[in-house]
């Protein structure tokens, strides 16, 4: 539906409007892209705000992994430390968040001489762990996230509780188990009428315990090939264990030889130094071996992180200066929406909808401010 027409919304005052596929379910569209694209990427974001960055630089996908969820909500590492209603109700957030943010952006700032821009809202695909238990418990997080609007969800073989693929000491639950909760996740989307992805990942290539006598490599390799042959993956995954392209390539290899239609998807993964590979993998080149689905996992965190620690170390060291640097390296940006809080938030949205709907008090963004216009946000 990214045919360029543009629909009215009752969300919007007269005479703007959206993308038309803004009606398309996300899950639909998720698939619509892995048809077309040689791969889709989506970058890793653990809030509403980091995946609004994603969507305004139009990222075909955004990654909500469960690491980034742990880190940005708890303060802590990826050892199944939250439960399955935190993080369905962060991807719920965050879908409403997109859905807003694409009637903010549509509106522009009119005063501001800031014109519409008319995005395109990207579906979220959301880490589901091990399940949080059960099939039950299973059953229980997929119509959470169906209900939330997740394009696709990926669920993992450990054992509960779970830990980060890139951490010592995995266990693996017996593949029947992990087909049965495949089968639980989609027979919940498929009642709630639902299309939304199901990928099917396996840790057997680093795990330490696990009911065949098969490890490593080969073991990832004999998951992938018993989940695909239950028909109910869309993608399959092996989580590895460095930037190594030769475990990626026989995995897709091997895999390929049975069905030869398998889709896979892979984890650039933010464990892994890929400055220090000489030759790293590259996205053409994972989207040519059937990997149509790519993402950092923790790709906001570690920039938001390296942006904070140099503010706030220039804060310690440089006092109110840094914070004066800070705003001119912003303002030098010709299309950077987060420069102005306001704008980014949707201020001149609400104010001008606002008005169609006769809300009270709306008063003027600017009306208090005696700052020349150069010098406001």
């Amino acid at each position: 539906m990214d045919d360029g027409r543009i629909h009215p919304s009752p969300l919007l005052p007269e005479g703007f409007a959206v993308p038309a596929s803004r009606s398309e379910r996300s899950s639909t569209r998720f698939r619509r892209l892995l048809d077309e694209r040689p791969y889709v990427f989506a970058p890793g974001v653990y809030d509403p705000m980091t995946a609004e960055i994603a969507m305004y630089e139009r990222f075909d996908a955004v990654y909500f992994s469960g690491y980034s969820f742990a880190v940005g909500y708890l303060g802590t590492t990826d050892m199944d430390l939250y439960s399955s209603t935190e993080i369905a109700d962060g991807a719920r957030r965050t879908v409403q968040a997109l859905r807003k943010f694409q009637l903010t952006m549509a509106v522009g700032d009119p005063e501001g001489g800031i014109p519409p821009t008319r995005l395109e809202i990207p579906p979220l695909v959301v880490d589901m762990d091990a399940g949080y238990g059960n099939v039950f418990n299973v059953q229980r997080t997929a119509e959470l996230y169906v209900n939330a609007g997740v394009a696709a969800a990926h669920l993992e073989d450990q054992v509960t509780p779970k830990r980060c693929g890139h951490i010592a000491g995995k266990a693996l639950v017996p593949a029947s188990e992990m087909i049965g909760k495949l089968r639980m996740a989609r027979a919940v989307a498929d009642d709630l009428g639902s299309d939304m992805a199901i990928i099917a990942r396996t840790d057997g290539v680093s795990a330490v315990d696990a009911p065949e006598t098969t490890r490593g490599l080969d073991l990832a390799i004999e998951r992938a090939l018993r989940y695909l042959d239950s028909g109910i993956p869309d993608l399959v995954w092996a989580e590895l264990p460095t930037s190594a392209r030769g475990p990626a390539v026989r995995f897709a290899e091997e895999v390929h030889r049975r069905f030869p239609d398998a889709r896979f998807a892979f984890n650039y993964s933010s464990s892994f130094r890929w400055d220090k590979d000489p030759d790293p993998i590259s996205f053409e080149e994972l989207g040519a071996l059937g990997y149509r689905f790519i993402f950092i996992t923790l790709a906001a965190q570690h920039s938001a992180s390296l942006g904070s620690a140099r503010l706030f170390k220039g804060l310690r060291e440089r006092g109110h200066e840094a914070y004066v640097a800070l705003q001119r390296e912003e303002w030098a940006e010709k299309d950077l929406p987060t420069k102005s809080h306001h704008f980014f938030s949707g201020v001149p949205y609400h104010q001008h909808l606002g008005k169609a709907y006769d809300a009270s008090r709306l008063g003027d963004v600017r009306e208090h401010e005696a700052a020349p216009e150069d010098a406001r946000v």
